[in-house]
C-alpha cells in the first residue's frame, strides 16, 4: 500500500462567479471527507482547494492506493435459531453463511455473544480495502452529488443522445495518484492526465501535468492560470495597491471584499489596469458612480486620501497585451453612457422637491395587508413624534416629524428607481437641494441604520428617532399580520429589525421604556389581529439575549439580568456587570441558592405579601433577618435608584449569614396561620430586595 498525493480536477465551462468560491471549498471538503471515510486517506491528510472560472481541484496529501483490509463481526440470528438442541447448524443458519460466501466448515468458528437478553452467533470476516480507483470514483460522484449548485444546467454528451445534469457543461477531467492516472469517470468523461489553461494566453494549447504535485506550477506556467482561489484573489490585491499607489495622491481602491471574490471568479490571469472617466460626473453624488462601477462594470472606483472619489477607476482584465491601451480605452467607453445615466437621473430628480412626491407614496403598496407607502409614513410619523417629544421635546418632536414625513419620497425617484440600493442616501441629497438643513438631510439618509451587524447608528437625534420609529412600525405591522421568522427563515429581516431597535435603545442609553415603545406601535394596527405587546417583547429580548452571549456574557449572567424585563435597555450592560462582580463575590453561591429556595418556597404559598409585623416575630434569627433586611435593603435600594447597580449588590452580600441562619433555624410553613403568613410576607420582602438589578436564583447552579 503506497502512499502519495491525489490531485483530482474537473475542467469545465465558465462557473456562475458568486458561487465559485463555495463550489471550490465544497468539492474539496467532501473528497477528502470521503477518501477519509473510506480508508484511503487520514486525519492527518490535508486538502488544498483549486477554484478558477473554468476549474475545480483539490489536492490531497497522503492518500493510499488501497484501503487496510477491516474486520467485520456480523450478527447472524439468535443462538436458538441457528442451532439445535444438538448443537448443529440448522437450515436457517446454513442459508444465511452461504449468502456471506461460507459453508458448514464456518460453523465451529462463530462466536457467541449477548446481544440484548438473548444469546446470537456471530461471523467474523476480514473485508478488502477499497482500491483508489473504487474509492475515489464513489468519493468523486458524493463530491460532484453534494456541491452547492445556485442552477443546474442541462446539456447533452457528445453521443447527441445522453442527457447530463451539472452546473456548467464538463469537458475534461485529470486525476493522478503521484505521477499516476487513475481510472475513474463522471459526467461522461474518462480521466487522464491533460487540461486546458487560458483561453487566449496559455503557452500551450493542452496542458499535460507530470504528477499531482505539479499542479499549481505546471498550469501557471503552461496555461497561463492562477489555478488556486485565494492566490489569485491575493494577486488582484496587490496589483490593486500598486495601480492606486502608481496613480499617488494617497490614491486607494475602494474596499469591497464581495466585489473583491466575484472578480477573482471571473478571472484566470488578472491584469490590473487603470483607467478614468471625465471629472465633470464627480458632480453626481458618489455613491452613485461608485455602485453603478461596481454592480454593472465589476471596476474598483479609485478614492482620494480624504475617502472622496476620484476620476480614476481600476478594471481587473483577464488578458495582459504588451500594449493596453484598447483594454482601456474600451472600458472607459463602455463606464461613459453609466455615468451620463446616473447624472441624467440625477439632474432630472432634483427638478421635484421631496415633498411633492409624498402624495404619489399613497398609490405605492407597501403590504397587501397594511396599506401603501403613504399610510405606513403616517404611523412612522406618529411613533417619531411620541419618540421625539420622550427624549427631546417638541422641537426634535417636529424635526423627527417632517424627516419622518419625506423619509420614503425618494422611493419615487428615478436613481432610487434604478439603484434601490441608494434609498435614503438619495433622499439626503434631495433634502439637501431642498434647503431642508443638515439635521433632516441626515435623518432621510440615516433612517435605514443600522442596516446589519456592526452598522454605524444614525449620525443626529432626528436620525435616531426616525429609525427608531421605522423599525418599530415594521416590526409591529408584520407581527400583527403573523408574518413572524420561522426557523432560518426571516424574509422581512425582523431579527435584524430588532437588534437595530436593541442597539439603539442601548447604546444611546435612551430614556424609553421598551413596553411602551412596542405597545404604542401595535396600537396603530387595530384591524390587525390580535397580538399582545408581550410576544413582541420577548421577540426583541431574545435578539438581545443571542447579541449579549455573542459579545462574551454568559448565559447565566443575561439570564440573570433579562428575566427581569429592564425596560431601560441602556441599563443593561450596567446590570451585567454588576452581576459579574457579584457572582465574584464568596457570598454569591450561597445566596444565589438562597434566593432560588425563596422563589420556590413563594410560588407555592397560597398568598405571600411584602409585608411583616414584629409583633408576630419569634425566634431570634427571623427577627435577625428583618433587622438586617431593614438595613442592608434600604442601603441597596438606595444605590439602585441612584444607578450603581454593582455597589447595590455587594451591599446585598451582607445578607448571606442572616438568611442562612434563618432557614437552619425557623420553620417557614408554621402551623399557626398568622405565623407563616408572617414569615413568608419577610421571604417576599427580601426577595424584593434582592431580585432589583437581576434574578439572582439564575446563578444558582
Amino acid at each position: 500500500m503506497s502512499m502519495k498525493n491525489l490531485l483530482l480536477e474537473l475542467f469545465v465551462e465558465e462557473l456562475p462567479p458568486k458561487a465559485l468560491k463555495k463550489l471550490g471549498e465544497a468539492f474539496a471538503n467532501v473528497l477528502l471527507e470521503q477518501l477519509r471515510a473510506q480508508g484511503l486517506a487520514s486525519a492527518e491528510s490535508a486538502v488544498t482547494p483549486f477554484a478558477s472560472p473554468r476549474r475545480l481541484a483539490a489536492h490531497v496529501t497522503a492518500v493510499a492506493s488501497s484501503a487496510a483490509d477491516k474486520a467485520v463481526s456480523q450478527k447472524l440470528m439468535p443462538v436458538s435459531v441457528g442451532l439445535d438442541a444438538a448443537g448443529n447448524a440448522t437450515p436457517a443458519l446454513l442459508k444465511k453463511l452461504q449468502a456471506l460466501g461460507a459453508d458448514a466448515s464456518a460453523v465451529g468458528g462463530l462466536k457467541r455473544a449477548m446481544d440484548g437478553k438473548a444469546e446470537a452467533l456471530f461471523h467474523d470476516s476480514q473485508v478488502k480495502g477499497a482500491s483508489l480507483a473504487e474509492g475515489l470514483q464513489k468519493a468523486l460522484l458524493e463530491s460532484l452529488a453534494r456541491l452547492p449548485i445556485p442552477k443546474v444546467m442541462t446539456y447533452q454528451l457528445a453521443d447527441g443522445w445522453t442527457d447530463v445534469k451539472f452546473v456548467r457543461p464538463a469537458h475534461g477531467l485529470v486525476a493522478l495518484h503521484g505521477s499516476d492516472v487513475i481510472p475513474i469517470q463522471a459526467l461522461g468523461l474518462q480521466s487522464g492526465r491533460t487540461t486546458q489553461g487560458h483561453r487566449f494566453e496559455a503557452a500551450l494549447a493542452t496542458v499535460s501535468f507530470d504528477c499531482a504535485d505539479s499542479y499549481a506550477a505546471t498550469l501557471a506556467r503552461d496555461g497561463a492560470v492562477i489555478a488556486g482561489f485565494d492566490d489569485r484573489r491575493a494577486e488582484i490585491v496587490r496589483q490593486l495597491q500598486q495601480a492606486a499607489q502608481r496613480v499617488g495622491g494617497g490614491a486607494r481602491p475602494i474596499d469591497d471584499d464581495a466585489l473583491l471574490d466575484e472578480v477573482t471568479a471571473l478571472v484566470e490571469r488578472p491584469n490590473v489596469l487603470t483607467c478614468e472617466f471625465e471629472t465633470e460626473f464627480l458632480e453626481v453624488p458618489q455613491e452613485c458612480l461608485i455602485l453603478t462601477m461596481k454592480a454593472n462594470q465589476k471596476y474598483f472606483p479609485l478614492l482620494a486620501a480624504d475617502g472622496k472619489l476620484t476620476h480614476r477607476f481600476l478594471v481587473v482584465s483577464n488578458i495582459r497585451p504588451e500594449d493596453a491601451s484598447a483594454v482601456i480605452g474600451g472600458n472607459e467607453r463602455v463606464v461613459r453612457p453609466r455615468l451620463a445615466d446616473a447624472k441624467f437621473f440625477f439632474d432630472q430628480d432634483r427638478k421635484k422637491t421631496l415633498e411633492s412626491r409624498v402624495a404619489g407614496l399613497g398609490r405605492v403598496v407597501y403590504h397587501n395587508k397594511l396599506g401603501t407607502q403613504g399610510e405606513r409614513i403616517e404611523r412612522v410619523r406618529a411613533i417619531a413624534q411620541l419618540v421625539g417629544s420622550k427624549i427631546g421635546g417638541d422641537q426634535l418632536a417636529r424635526d423627527a416629524d417632517l424627516a419622518a414625513r419625506l423619509a420614503k419620497a425618494d422611493l419615487l425617484t428615478d436613481m432610487v428607481g434604478e439603484f434601490p440600493e441608494l434609498q435614503g442616501i438619495m433622499g439626503g441629497y434631495y433634502a439637501r437641494h431642498d434647503g431642508l438643513g443638515e439635521d433632516v438631510a441626515f435623518a432621510i439618509e440615516d433612517h435605514y441604520r443600522p442596516r446589519f451587524a456592526g452598522d454605524a447608528l444614525p449620525r443626529n437625534q432626528v436620525g435616531l428617532v426616525v429609525a427608531l420609529a421605522d423599525k418599530l412600525e415594521t416590526l409591529a405591522g408584520l407581527f400583527a399580520i403573523g408574518q413572524l421568522p420561522t426557523g432560518d427563515k426571516d424574509p422581512f429581516a425582523l431579527r435584524r429589525h430588532a437588534l437595530g431597535v436593541v442597539r439603539m435603545l442601548m447604546e444611546q442609553d435612551l430614556p424609553l421604556a421598551l413596553g411602551e415603545l412596542v405597545a404604542a406601535a401595535l396600537a396603530l394596527f387595530p384591524q390587525a389581529q390580535p397580538v399582545t405587546t408581550e410576544q413582541l417583547t420577548d421577540f426583541i429580548y431574545e435578539r438581545l439575549a443571542g447579541s449579549l452571549r455573542e459579545q462574551g456574557y454568559s448565559a447565566q449572567e443575561v439570564d440573570a439580568v433579562l428575566a427581569l424585563r429592564p425596560q431601560r435597555l441602556g441599563d443593561v450592560a450596567k446590570r451585567l456587570a454588576a452581576v459579574r462582580a457579584f457572582a465574584a463575590l464568596p457570598e454569591a453561591p450561597a445566596l444565589a441558592a438562597a434566593n432560588k429556595r425563596i422563589g420556590n418556597i413563594l410560588k407555592k404559598a397560597e398568598r405571600a405579601d411584602a409585608h411583616v409585623s414584629e409583633t408576630l416575630l419569634q425566634e431570634d434569627a427571623e427577627k435577625a433577618l428583618y433587622a438586617a433586611t431593614r438595613q442592608i435593603a434600604s442601603q441597596a435600594g438606595a444605590q439602585f435608584e441612584a444607578g450603581d447597580y454593582t455597589g447595590s449588590l455587594q451591599t446585598l452580600a451582607a445578607l448571606r449569614a442572616p438568611v442562612d441562619a434563618f432557614f437552619d433555624g425557623v420553620m417557614v410553613n408554621a402551623e399557626q396561620v398568622d405565623l407563616r403568613l408572617n414569615r413568608l410576607g419577610l421571604l417576599a420582602t427580601l426577595h424584593q430586595a434582592m431580585n432589583r438589578v437581576a434574578d439572582l436564583s439564575r446563578l444558582a447552579t
